[in-house]
């Protein structure tokens, strides 16, 4: 059985599944863009020190950027 992690210690290039989002802590915009459990996403880029993190929803094909203090909020399995 895999173990979740949060999606902020994924690397460029890397593709994971999401499992559980921390809702208490991100607002209800993710939901609307397609940050949903079972949606894969690949991480396309990683701001330096504590920049955004863009996102490739693969299903369907939007490049989105998160901050880092969120993406620790939601956990995905590769």
């Amino acid at each position: 059985m895999q173990k979740s992690f949060s999606l902020d210690l994924l690397k460029v290039g890397e593709q994971a599944t999401i499992r559980q989002l921390d809702s208490s802590e991100l607002p209800s915009k993710f939901y609307e863009m397609g940050l949903l459990p079972g949606t894969v996403i690949e991480v396309r880029h990683k701001g330096p020190f504590h920049g955004p993190i863009g996102l490739h929803i693969l299903s369907s094909n939007l490049l989105i950027a998160i901050r880092k203090s969120e993406a620790a909020h939601i956990f995905v399995d590769k």
